[in-house]
C-alpha cells in the first residue's frame, strides 16, 4: 500500500509517538530535578537576601551533608532518609559556626572581603574532604528507595528522585511558611529590608544573621541527604550545584524564596530538554543562555523588586 505522505504511514506515527513519550519522560525528570535545585537555592537566597553576601561554600555544605549520609549508611547502616534530620542539624550548626567564626568578622568589611572569605572556606572544605576521604567516587546503592521505579503510563521515574522532589517541595514550603508566619521569620524579613531600622525596633540582628546562616545550611543539608541516594559522592560533588544555585537565585530574584523555586524548575527543565535536543555537552550552555535572556528583560530577576 502506498501513502501520499510519509506522515500517513504507521511507522511514522509510531516513531512520532515514541518521540512524544521520550519528551514526556525528559520533562518529568527535569521537573523532579528542578525541585531539588530549588531547595538548594532557597538556602542561598536567604543569605543573599538578608545579609547581601554570596556564600561560595554553599556547595561544600551540600558535599559535607552527602558524605555524612554516606558514612551514616556505611558505618551504622542508617538509611539516608532516616539520617536526613542528622544531616540537616549538622549543616545548620556548621552554618551558625561559619557566621560566628568568619562572617561576623568581615560582614562590615569593604569590597569583596566577605566573598573571598567564603571562597577560602570553600577551598578549605573541598581539600579537607579530598585529604580525608580521597577523590574517589562513592555511592549509596542499597537505600530504601534505590533501584525502585514508578510507572505512570509510558513514563518511568525512580522512587529516589520522587522522594527527593516531594521532600524538597515540603521543605521549601515549610521555609516559606516559617519566614511569612513566625515571629523569627518576620524579624528576618525586617532585617533584610533595613538593618538599622530593625535594630531600632529591638531586633537582635546578629542573632538573626546567625539563624539565617543556620537555616540556609539546614536547607542544603536536607538536600544533600536526599541527593545522596542517587548521586555520586566526592569532594567536588557540590561545586556544580553551587553554581546552578547562584543562577537560580539571580534568575528568580535576590532574596525571594518563590523566585528560587521557579528558578530551580526552569533550570531543571532547561537542563533536561537542552541535553536531549542539543546534546549533553550543551545542556548547561542552554541554562546560562536562558539566565542571560531573563536578566536582560528583568535585571532584578523574575520576582525581584
Amino acid at each position: 500500500m502506498k501513502y501520499r505522505r510519509a506522515e500517513d504511514s504507521p511507522l511514522f506515527t509510531k516513531l512520532k509517538g515514541e518521540e512524544h513519550m521520550i519528551i514526556a519522560q525528559i520533562i518529568a525528570n527535569g521537573i523532579l530535578m528542578g525541585f531539588i535545585y530549588a531547595l538548594v537555592s532557597v538556602g542561598l537566597t536567604l543569605i543573599w537576601g538578608v545579609m547581601d553576601i554570596i556564600n561560595f561554600a554553599h556547595g561544600e555544605f551540600l558535599m559535607i551533608s552527602m558524605y555524612t549520609a554516606f558514612w551514616m549508611f556505611s558505618l551504622f547502616a542508617m538509611d539516608p532518609l532516616i539520617a536526613l534530620p542528622i544531616c540537616t542539624i549538622l549543616i545548620f550548626v556548621i552554618g551558625v559556626l561559619t557566621y560566628l567564626g568568619i562572617i561576623r568578622r568581615v560582614i562590615n568589611a569593604p569590597g569583596l572581603t566577605a566573598l573571598l572569605a567564603t571562597f577560602g572556606l570553600s577551598m578549605f572544605l573541598k581539600n579537607l574532604a579530598q585529604f580525608l576521604w580521597t577523590p574517589n567516587f562513592r555511592y549509596i546503592n542499597n537505600s530504601m528507595v534505590s533501584g525502585k521505579t514508578i510507572e505512570l503510563g509510558s513514563i518511568v521515574i525512580g522512587v529516589s528522585q520522587v522522594v527527593a522532589a516531594v521532600a524538597s517541595i515540603i521543605l521549601t514550603v515549610a521555609v516559606m511558611l516559617f519566614i511569612d508566619r513566625t515571629r523569627t521569620g518576620k524579624a528576618i524579613q525586617a532585617t533584610a529590608l533595613n538593618k538599622n531600622t530593625a535594630l531600632l525596633m529591638g531586633i537582635n540582628t546578629k542573632k538573626i544573621y546567625a539563624i539565617t546562616f543556620g537555616l540556609s545550611g539546614a536547607c542544603v543539608g536536607a538536600a544533600g541527604a536526599l541527593m545522596a541516594t542517587f548521586f555520586p559522592i566526592y569532594p567536588a560533588s557540590g561545586a556544580l550545584y553551587s553554581v546552578l544555585a547562584f543562577v537560580s537565585v539571580a534568575m528568580g530574584g535576590f532574596g525571594n524564596i518563590k523566585g528560587a523555586l521557579f528558578g530551580g524548575l526552569i533550570i531543571g527543565l532547561a537542563e533536561a530538554l537542552g541535553g536531549y535536543m542539543l546534546g549533553t555537552q550543551f545542556k548547561y550552555a542552554i541554562v546560562f543562555l536562558i539566565y542571560l535572556i531573563v536578566i536582560q528583560v528583568r535585571p532584578k530577576g523574575l520576582f525581584g523588586w
